[in-house]
């Protein structure tokens, strides 16, 4: 049972997982609800995603028993208390994208043919 520094990193820092997190941070959400505020991920991924964060304590899932079963996500104490890190990355990520955008853009153009993306 390896619980390292990577392996945790590894998980909050998956691109899936820190979506659904900030997503969650607002409230409990129905499956379709998040894959739906989640753009691109995949009805395979998100349910890996939620099984990945309720195992490592962050996620809980309640089933009501409902035809059919309704589902809600919502976030753990421990991961409520990522979000405030999380909002401060995606915060940060949206005020500097287009920087970053532009010197991708310049990289790539200074280094016609290397392969690094």
């Amino acid at each position: 049972m390896d619980c390292g520094i990577r392996d945790v990193l590894d998980r909050i820092g998956d691109k899936w997982s820190v979506l659904v997190i900030v997503e969650l941070s607002s409230g409990a959400r129905r499956f379709r609800e998040l894959q739906r505020s989640i753009e691109g991920i995949s009805q395979r991924m998100l349910t890996l995603t939620v099984r990945r964060l309720e195992r490592d304590g962050l996620v809980t899932r309640t089933v009501y028993p409902t035809v059919p079963p309704q589902v809600t996500y919502q976030l753990t104490g421990r991961g409520s208390s990522l979000t405030h890190l999380l909002r401060q990355l995606a915060d940060w990520s949206l005020e500097h994208k287009e920087d970053i955008g532009r010197s991708r853009e310049m990289y790539d153009n200074e280094n016609p043919g290397q392969t690094i993306r």
